[in-house]
């Protein structure tokens, strides 16, 4: 089962502070939903802990991920491989940056692969969850840039 989302946003920041900030995991990472851990292993390489849940299935999730492409200060791509319960997933996300009247627009887009039972557990529920999570991700990034902090909002971490 695939999925591919994108879309843009605009910030008050220039184009090299939301570079810094979206090619630093140790920054964005944190405002994922479901966020518990992440652990750098190199400085293009790094593994996410997420909780996940879909329907009755439950669990963690560690993904490694790697800075796969970067051009500074205009655009970045990660790669990404994971299991979650019951499958496996394959992601790629990215974005885009050019200055726009004094900030940046940031231009996104990422593509999920996810494989496994889950798809015949969950399948019509996964499309939505992973919008609403990307969605939730996307305001917690843009609300991060325009207010120019480093840590996320108290009701996006988790312990």
């Amino acid at each position: 089962m695939a999925f591919s989302f994108g879309g843009g946003f605009q910030v008050q920041r220039s184009p090299e502070s939301v570079y810094e900030f979206l090619t630093d995991p140790q920054k964005f990472c944190p405002l994922m939903p479901d966020f518990q851990s992440m652990t750098m292993h190199d400085a293009t390489h790094f593994t996410v802990r997420v909780n996940v849940g879909v329907s009755h299935i439950r669990g963690v999730a560690d993904v490694k991920m790697e800075l796969a492409a970067a051009e500074r200060p205009r655009r970045a791509q990660y790669k990404g491989q994971g299991a979650v319960p019951g499958g496996n997933v394959s992601l790629t996300a990215g974005f885009e940056l050019s200055p726009s009247d004094g900030g940046t627009q940031v231009t996104w887009k990422g593509d999920a692969q996810v494989f496994g039972r889950i798809i015949s557990m969950a399948g019509g529920l996964l499309e939505p969850l992973a919008r609403k999570n990307l969605q939730k991700l996307i305001d917690s990034l843009q609300a991060a840039l325009n207010s120019g902090a480093a840590a996320p909002p108290a009701e996006a971490r988790h312990a």
